[in-house]
């Protein structure tokens, strides 16, 4: 009947799970690899105020922390991923449906969260770098 679960999983079951797999790696291989970029966003910048020869207050702490975040919510994604797949795969094999998982929403939310943060620094520095630019410009 077409609305009963089958009994058993196909290969396409397993491949599917695989794909998923993959696409968390690649999301969390994604996260580190921003998250240094972020890190680094900060030596970046001093280097560009070296080269300006523009004294501004240092504000750009914040970038390794916002970094790091991205990189341990990088790590994290791979490791629930990990345990999430091995789950699935052993539920697969013993014929269970699949149960719903948060790790899209909860990442999501995350991510979300730590780009409002994000943007809200980068206001907040931007805000006041312009008038010391502007200061800098007129000399």
């Amino acid at each position: 009947m077409p609305g009963e679960l089958k009994q058993g999983a196909e290969l396409r079951d397993f491949l599917a799970a695989e794909r998923t797999f993959l696409a968390w790696i690649r999301t969390g291989l994604a996260l580190m690899g921003f998250g240094f970029v972020v890190a680094r966003f900060g030596l970046f910048l001093e280097q560009l105020q070296l080269l300006q020869r523009i004294h501004l207050p240092p504000s750009y702490g914040l970038s390794l922390w916002f970094g790091t975040a991205l990189i341990l919510l990088g790590v994290t994604v791979n490791g629930l991923s990990a345990w999430r797949h091995l789950q699935l795969v052993a539920g697969l094999r013993r014929s269970q449906p699949p149960r719903l998982s948060t790790q899209g929403v909860l990442i999501a939310t995350l991510l979300a969260l730590i780009g409002l943060a994000m943007a809200i620094y980068l206001l907040s520095v931007h805000g006041s770098a312009m008038p010391l630019l502007d200061s800098a410009r007129d000399t």
